[in-house]
């Protein structure tokens, strides 16, 4: 009897053992099954997306101006990131165009901005600090950290910020092209000078807005109507690109085998994609600082020494043109530069050497 018990438990053991080990096997086959259906997908993106750029050159203005890549925040509250002297407005560069735009006072307005309304802040414009606009990167809006940050820093020192999305980016309209950034840098340069009175403005680009900052200056020197300097950070030296060379703004594709083919000239000339800072700096006379970290990914520091050179030579002075290198070892790479506790002086003492 006893015999007949220990075969039923060990019977029951047998079969409790055998559909737990087919539940592991099934939960492994299961698990595997979308491992290979992840792999697939991937090669599937890896193979098609070459093609779909050869035989639609347009969509490699998604793949440069990133604007539909966003940070989930209320663009008409920079408050809600700690931006309590800004306002927030909307300005119109052309029909049809709208352009979110932030305008950040000195710190010691603090108090005395709150409550204040658009008119006030548009009037502070013209109070004699220095007034900086700002032209970011080729992706997001005015409201990522390194952005933020730059805003922060300006207002420490007592100077005016001055945050644009151009359009299609944040909760600006239309698309990005650029020509259209052009327009958009230029319209609000001359909004800006036409309320900062005797104020001295820069401009400050960073990544794809150096190309749009050198661009503006040349255009406003030749039509007398000079910016009174320009900080570059993470500028980029290309020219028009010649036969077989990558964009820039395709970095993280040049490792991939073959993938330089079909990112052609016809790709890139669809959408008149010319990053013309080197050329830009053979023809501008206007005082300028060039910002940039050793270990920048995107824009290697090469590339600054060679803009460096290019704009010392034309301006044939030294004095009208610096280089500040940030060790490679304090790990900023291409956005990190605002964290750097000497960056303020820099910016003070090139501001001061200015107004010389």
């Amino acid at each position: 009897m006893r015999r007949r018990v220990d075969e039923s438990v060990a019977s029951k053991r047998n079969e409790e053992k055998g559909v737990k080990n087919k539940v592991q096997v099934q939960t492994r086959s299961s698990w595997w099954v979308w491992v290979k259906r992840a792999l697939i997908a991937l090669c599937t993106l890896y193979v098609t997306t070459p093609f779909v750029l050869r035989l639609f050159p347009s969509v490699m203005q998604y793949l440069v101006y990133k604007h539909a890549v966003t940070y989930f925040v209320d663009l008409s509250r920079p408050s809600d990131l700690g931006l309590n002297h800004t306002v927030n407005m909307y300005l119109t560069s052309e029909e049809g165009v709208t352009l979110g735009v932030w305008l950040t006072v000195p710190e010691q307005k603090w108090k005395e901005s709150q409550g204040k309304g658009l008119e006030w802040y548009e009037q502070s414009l013209g109070d004699g600090s220095p007034v900086f606009i700002y032209f970011h990167g080729n992706t997001g809006n005015r409201a990522a950290p390194h952005r933020v940050g730059v805003a922060n820093v300006l207002s420490s020192l007592g100077y005016h910020a001055v945050v644009i999305d151009y359009r299609g980016f944040g909760d600006s309209t239309g698309e990005p092209t650029q020509d259209g950034l052009t327009t958009d840098a230029l319209y609000l340069y001359h909004w800006v000078r036409a309320r900062s009175k005797d104020s001295p403005v820069f401009i400050w680009g960073h990544s794809l807005g150096t190309a749009v900052s050198s661009g503006i200056a040349v255009i406003l020197q030749e039509k007398g109507n000079p910016v009174d300097a320009v900080i570059l950070e993470g500028a980029f030296t290309a020219g028009k690109l010649q036969k077989g060379q990558p964009h820039p703004f395709t970095w993280y594709y040049w490792r991939f085998p073959y993938i330089q083919y079909y990112f052609s000239l016809d790709s890139i000339e669809a959408n008149k994609l010319e990053l013309s800072n080197v050329e830009n700096l053979k023809k501008m006379r206007t005082p300028l600082m060039i910002l940039h970290s050793k270990d920048d990914h995107m824009a290697p520091f090469w590339m600054a020494e060679e803009l460096y050179n290019t704009a010392k030579s034309a301006m044939k002075s030294e004095e009208k043109v610096q280089l500040v290198a940030f060790d490679g070892s304090h790990g900023y790479l291409h956005n990190g530069l605002y964290r750097d506790p000497a960056l303020p002086n820099y910016i003070r003492e090139f501001v001061q050497s200015v107004a010389k």
